[in-house]
This record gives C-alpha cells, sequence and structure tokens, in this order.
C-alpha cells in the first residue's frame, strides 16, 4: 500500500523546500519569483538549483506545470512533506464508510494535536483512479494506515508513533 510520493528516493532539501513552500505561503498555486523568493534568494545559481530542483518534482509528479511560469503540488506532493500528524481522510459524497472513519477520526485531533484534512478523490481524476475502489483511505503524515475501516486503536498508536517522531526532531 502506497503513493507514488511514498515510492520515490527521500527529497532533497530544496525539493522539501519547494513542497513546503505552498503551506507556507498558503498558496495552491506558485510561480517561479515565489519559489525564488521563499526557497532561493537571487543569486543566478540558487535560482538555477530551484528550477532543477522543480524540474524534477515535474518529472516525479510531486508538482505540475500550470502555464506559463506557475506550479501546482499535486496531492502527493502534499502528502510527502505531511507532518506526522496531520491526518488525510480520502472521500467521496455518499460513502458510509467514509462518514464512519470520520467520526472515529475526529475525536482523535484535539488529543494529539493533530490537524485533518478530508479529500474527495472524485474531484481529483488521479486520485479517483488510485482510491476509487477503496474509500476510505487515511494517511498520517505521509504513511497510509488504513483502507475501508478506521480502528480508533490503530489510528491512536501512529498518531503517538508521529508525535514521538516529531519530538525527536525538535
Amino acid at each position: 500500500m502506497g503513493t507514488p510520493a511514498q515510492s520515490a528516493l527521500p527529497l532533497q532539501p530544496i525539493e522539501r523546500m519547494i513542497l513546503s513552500a505552498f503551506d507556507q505561503l498558503e498558496r495552491s498555486s506558485l510561480d517561479l519569483h515565489a519559489l525564488f523568493e521563499v526557497v532561493a534568494g537571487n543569486q543566478p545559481a540558487d535560482r538555477e538549483a530551484v528550477l532543477d530542483a522543480a524540474a524534477g518534482l515535474v518529472r516525479s509528479a510531486l508538482l505540475r506545470e500550470e502555464g506559463g511560469d506557475f506550479y501546482r503540488r499535486t496531492e502527493d506532493g502534499r502528502l510527502a512533506v505531511a507532518r506526522p500528524r496531520e491526518i488525510t481522510l480520502y472521500t467521496r459524497h455518499g460513502c458510509h464508510l467514509c462518514d464512519e472513519a470520520k467520526a472515529v477520526i475526529l475525536p482523535l485531533l484535539h488529543p494529539f494535536a493533530a490537524s485533518f484534512r478530508e479529500v474527495d478523490v472524485d474531484e481529483d481524476p488521479v486520485l479517483q483512479d488510485r482510491y476509487t475502489n477503496d474509500v476510505p483511505v487515511i494517511f498520517i503524515g505521509s504513511r497510509m494506515v488504513a483502507q475501508h475501516r478506521a480502528d480508533p486503536e490503530q489510528l491512536r498508536q501512529e498518531l503517538r508513533r508521529g508525535a514521538e517522531a516529531q519530538a525527536s526532531r525538535d
């Protein structure tokens, strides 16, 4: 079980900075000038490094070119830099198992200081192809932890593991 983002090589620091810039600037689309400012600055060599990294992220499907000098982070790109206590629920309208999974997840948010994002797979052709028969799918950070059913104890264990991992990095 996993996504292309999980099976890819580990991200280089500049790639991680590019993918994280979307969260930092709270934007779904960024142009090269914003990426240069946030990631590298104005030195030609630094700008070239951003261009090379962005091209690599496009090749690995973590970024998508939007025309001109604009880029949009893909869902795999978002997951690649997801925090260890960020819960993503892939769902679709009218899915009773998705509603049940959400009911299991929501009470866990506050005790673990976790964040929650619900993503409708039918709004993204890539996600629809990937998960059409498998919703709900639950990720904590960049790891898929459940599919079809949500086990509250398993989710607690995963959130504890994420909290420990984050504390050891801080």
